[in-house]
């Protein structure tokens, strides 16, 4: 059996996956805080929950639609969880196919923050650099 903190995370990728916004919602704080790294258009710092959702928004429409997560691991030390995915999408010419680990802080049974940590920041600028 997944511990709690484990099923929250592989719930919010399931309802990441099939464009269920309202379940993924209903996992995050109302203050969540979800951080992108790097020097290109989606960095920074997205904070409640609106803007989070607002901002997973916007990697869809910047995809065309065509973005993907395939959760590889999930690793659970307390209040933190880690979750590696491959992420793939395309934006015009330019693709990306690659892991980022997301550094998941749960408080009282809903995520607080995620910070995420790309395996290639470089071409993760690259490929957001520009619409």
């Amino acid at each position: 059996m997944a511990d709690a903190n484990e099923q929250i995370v592989r719930d919010g990728y399931e309802a990441f996956g099939s464009g269920d916004m309202e379940k993924l919602g209903s996992l995050y704080k109302d203050d969540v805080v979800h951080s992108v790294p790097g020097s290109n258009q989606i960095a920074g710092d997205y904070k409640g929950r609106d803007a989070v959702l607002a901002f997973y928004g916007k990697l869809f429409e910047l995809t065309g639609g065509n973005m993907s997560v395939d959760l590889k691991t999930v690793t659970v030390d307390g209040n933190k969880v880690a979750a590696v995915h491959r992420a793939k999408a395309a934006i015009a010419d330019r693709t990306i196919d690659s892991d980022t680990t997301l550094n998941f802080t749960m408080e009282d049974g809903r995520v607080a923050r995620i910070d995420e940590v790309p395996s290639d920041q470089a071409a993760e600028d690259d490929f957001w650099g520009q619409a």
